[in-house]
């Protein structure tokens, strides 16, 4: 029986270290000679594991633990080895439906869990989590030391079933356990209406770039018939991006016919991504502030460059690369940055972000008020509306 589990062992072992000397052969451009200090480490280290380790691992453990590994040396948190749970997480929140609490987390603090905003009518808005909740427990796991990836994870899981948050109220000063029950979520990334006491202006709020964001834009908008309003607002704040095509479908609305963003890959080869040609022609402006990135900034950063729109209030996160998501086997994938995107002027707003046509800073103590319901707007949103009716006269 010993003997037969050795012969396994060196069988596993001998594939894992095949899958291991392909990736190296590959990574080294094909020469057929690697690095083999490095390899009989990897090999003595799964021999160890399997030999020595108190606790029982498997091989497919191993293969799981050294893929990432290997991403998580990049050094670059946007790039990530996901497995099959991580992996249908992540295709549920593209996609903008799946099972959790409804919780929005702020990019601002990479060490702090703190909620953004509650979706509406979620299980966290009906529970009366407010922005800047700190979250310090998810059921029993402390949430001080697990990333957002993570967190979410822990939050998501089939309608009905239970989790109880620990947050801490900055302004209270208190500590609260709220616990909350599972539900589905189907999160539309694009609202429009008419801007309350400004019958004559539209305002529109998208929260995130899903694949279907550019047809929910153009549906919100023969909804509202847009062809009667005298101007817009486009409000990104607090958008954290998305997929780079929904950005492209979207910004075609604000630019004209032409360059949107400029893809650039590691070899140097540029694929321009343009407008489709919907401009609606209408005067606008644009709010943007320090948590709008990724696809929110291609469509900033295309309006600002083009000079059709008037951005408002501060400078935006600065992420300026892409993603590529490589399906793996077994349901896993790898999420990898594969490219850097250039604003239409040739810009690389990577890590320095993109500085608003005006400058306008929330107000200690204030609240955006995205998708308002009444007049009281933030002074961001109050200066965005100056702004139109100047254009529009």
């Amino acid at each position: 029986m010993q003997e037969r589990n050795w012969r396994d062992f060196f069988k596993h072992l001998g594939i894992f270290i095949g899958i291991v000397s392909i990736i190296f052969t590959v990574t080294v451009g094909g020469f057929i000679v690697v690095n083999l200090q490095h390899m009989g480490r990897l090999a003595r280290v799964v021999q160890l594991v399997q030999g020595d380790y108190l606790e029982k691992t498997s091989i497919s453990q191993l293969i799981d633990g050294a893929t990432r590994g290997i991403v998580d040396s990049l050094g670059d948190p946007y790039s990530v080895y996901m497995d099959a749970q991580e992996n249908t997480q992540l295709m549920e929140q593209i996609e903008g439906k799946f099972g959790g609490v409804g919780i929005i987390l702020s990019l601002k603090d990479p060490q702090k869990l703190v909620v953004l905003r509650p979706i509406k009518g979620t299980p966290a808005d009906k529970a009366g989590l407010e922005p800047g909740d700190v979250i310090m427990k998810i059921d029993d796991q402390d949430a001080t030391t697990i990333d957002q990836d993570k967190a979410v994870s822990l939050m998501r899981g089939d309608p009905g079933t239970k989790v109880t948050l620990m947050v801490y109220r900055e302004n209270t000063k208190k500590t609260l356990t709220v616990p909350l029950t599972r539900e589905a979520i189907s999160v539309p990334t694009v609202t429009g209406e008419a801007l309350p006491g400004n019958s004559d202006l539209a305002y529109i709020d998208i929260s995130q770039f899903s694949p279907n964001t550019a047809n929910e834009l153009a549906s919100v908008l023969k909804t509202m018939d847009i062809s009667k309003y005298k101007g817009m607002v486009l409000d990104l704040r607090y958008n954290h991006g998305g997929e780079l095509d929904a950005a492209v479908g979207v910004a075609s609305y604000f630019v004209q016919p032409g360059p949107v963003v400029y893809i650039v890959d590691n070899q140097g080869r540029t694929v321009t991504k343009a407008s489709e040609g919907n401009f609606l022609g209408k005067p606008f402006v644009v709010l943007v502030n320090e948590e709008s990135a990724s696809a929110a900034e291609i469509v900033a950063g295309a309006i600002k460059d083009r000079g059709t729109g008037t951005l408002v209030g501060v400078k935006t996160f600065g992420k300026g690369i892409v993603q590529t998501i490589f399906p793996l086997d077994a349901g896993t994938s790898m999420k990898l940055t594969t490219a850097k995107y250039l604003t239409p002027n040739k810009i690389d707003i990577h890590k320095k972000g993109i500085e608003p046509d005006l400058k306008v800073e929330i107000k200690k103590g204030e609240e955006a008020t995205i998708s308002p319901t009444d007049k009281n707007f933030d002074v961001q949103l109050k200066q965005a509306v100056q702004v139109l009716r100047e254009k529009i006269k």
